[in-house]
């Protein structure tokens, strides 16, 4: 049987929305055009304050910000870490979620990894969002509609 992360229900996927100021994107891209840094733009845009993370670009900058190799690495309180990771890779990034104290682990839509929710869970980290795209979301939830 194939492994189907169970998302929070949507009124929680708002909330999380709704409650967070700053989102690390781990795996943003420095090109344009790629989907995790238009998202991490539109985010931004729409008042997030946004981190960059993606160890190949560390010490640039990105969308104004400053670019971290590790979310280990980020000085200030992550409020969801968006992650633009193949599912592989989502354990080591999970890994990495458990020593900082960001809130909500969020893994963009087409990306899910059982191993990364077991080492999340078992570290007493249940805000977890798997396979949905925060764009998205945030587009579904009227919070830019003021």
């Amino acid at each position: 049987m194939m492994y189907e992360f169970e998302n929070p229900s949507q009124e929680q996927l708002f909330d999380y929305l709704k409650k967070a100021k700053t989102i690390a994107v781990v795996g943003i891209s420095n090109k344009t055009d790629r989907s995790s840094y238009l998202i991490a733009q539109g985010l931004q845009k729409n008042g997030y304050k946004i981190i960059p993370v993606n160890p190949l670009l560390e010490g640039q900058e990105l969308l104004g910000e400053k670019v971290y190799a590790s979310i280990k690495d980020v000085p200030i309180h992550i409020d969801i870490v968006d992650v633009f990771r193949r599912s592989e890779f989502l354990a080591d990034v999970a890994r990495d979620f458990v020593d900082t104290n960001a809130d909500v682990f969020w893994a963009q839509l087409g990306l899910q990894s059982k191993e990364a929710e077991q080492i999340l869970r078992a570290a007493g980290k249940n805000d977890i969002v798997m396979n949905r795209c925060i764009k998205i979301e945030y587009a579904y939830s009227g919070l830019g509609k003021k």
